[in-house]
């Protein structure tokens, strides 16, 4: 995750006001946990493959997520993601938001927005969520139906931004960019200013779930991510840092392209910027994040929900104790940040802030976590 507007000027409507929690200041990480595989859409790339029929057996019961909190509580998380699927459609999705405040655990969603009326932000608010990030593909309707695979949707979620605004809640737009939406950014932009949306994240394709299906078809080609990472740029340079801050997700080679831009500018920001990046190195996954599918698997993050990529389960032990287990080879594997000799990334001067980008993106590239990130514009 890279904090744009944070970076550049210090504050933001979110980063600024709240705790970081990407920082070193807790034992645990940062917690995505798919509550449930349900989902009233059939999004052309969710990493999960979530749908209406999708609902696994073999689900965590309330008891086992009640107990999971606790232990999630116990190992100091900053903060814990609900997240599907459609979280909305777990039954017991509102107990499980007040158990976490209970135990004093900071806790966001991440949702299609199309269940969230005015009477459920309402109730999102009161049960302690800080904050909601609502997914739109397009700055119109046409655009973000398509990819939703259900009409309507663009409407539903525009509304759900408007219902949080007027509760009162913290809301950001979630913009996966791709091939075929791209274009439309600007305009996304735009809209979300209008609305008085308080964050917007940018997130990279990563080839996962459906999202690996498509990926070919979808995926930008880095001089694309060039010309997003400049909109992006201008419009941090443009728009008020206290209204609304915008950021990018998965791609870690961003924050050289921001250091890059500041040094360019002679902007005084360059050095906080520097130092910030450089004690975050890169990579998050199995490090400060971490992600708890809905049978309770861990994976070192949301988009490495591969088998061979699975740490443990929280059945057999505790979400904790499987945390700090040093001798975990796939944890250890995920939180090495040298790249072999002779590969693309180990002539590179900035691995200090990138650390060889999207590791998953790495892997199914190349068959190694380690071999460079192919969405990076000096390698494309």
């Amino acid at each position: 995750m890279i904090r744009f507007t944070y970076l550049v000027h210090g504050e933001g409507p979110v980063s600024g006001t709240a705790k970081l929690a990407f920082t070193k200041e807790h034992r645990g990480p940062v917690v995505f946990w798919n509550i449930t595989s349900r989902c009233n859409l059939a999004c052309a790339h969710c990493y999960i493959r979530s749908g209406l029929g999708q609902r696994r057996k073999d689900e965590l019961t309330t008891d086992e997520a009640m107990a999971l909190i606790d232990d999630l509580a116990a190992a100091d998380v900053p903060l814990l993601l609900f997240t599907g699927g459609e979280p909305l459609m777990r039954g017991d999705f509102w107990d499980l938001a007040e158990h976490a405040r209970d135990r004093g655990i900071s806790a966001s969603l991440s949702t299609n927005g199309t269940l969230v009326t005015p009477g459920v932000a309402q109730r999102l608010r009161d049960v302690g969520i800080g904050y909601a990030g609502i997914s739109l593909d397009g700055a119109t309707a046409a655009t973000h139906d398509a990819f939703r695979g259900v009409p309507g949707s663009f409407d539903r979620s525009v509304q759900a931004l408007k219902n949080c605004i007027d509760m009162g809640i913290r809301c950001g737009v979630r913009f996966t960019v791709t091939g075929r939406n791209h274009g439309e950014l600007g305009d996304l932009i735009a809209l979300a200013q209008t609305l008085g949306v308080h964050r917007f994240c940018v997130y990279w394709l990563v080839p996962s779930g459906r999202g690996g299906d498509v990926h070919a078809d979808l995926q930008v080609a880095p001089w694309e991510m060039r010309t997003v990472l400049d909109l992006i740029y201008q419009a941090v340079l443009q728009t008020d840092p206290a209204m609304m801050e915008f950021l990018t997700v998965d791609a870690p080679q961003d924050g050289v392209y921001l250091l890059e831009r500041l040094k360019s500018d002679g902007n005084p920001a360059y050095g906080r910027a520097y130092s910030f990046l450089a004690r975050m190195g890169g990579c998050s996954a199995g490090r400060r994040v971490a992600n708890i599918d809905p049978s309770g698997n861990i994976y070192p993050c949301q988009f490495a929900q591969f088998e061979e990529f699975r740490v443990g389960n929280i059945r057999d032990r505790p979400f904790s104790a499987i945390w700090s287990d040093s001798g975990n080879a796939i944890l250890a594997a995920f939180r090495s940040g040298e790249s072999e000799p002779g590969n693309q990334c180990s002539a590179c001067g900035w691995q200090e802030i990138c650390d060889m980008g999207c590791r998953i993106r790495a892997y199914v590239q190349h068959g190694d976590l380690g071999g460079g990130d192919p969405l990076c514009s000096r390698h494309g």
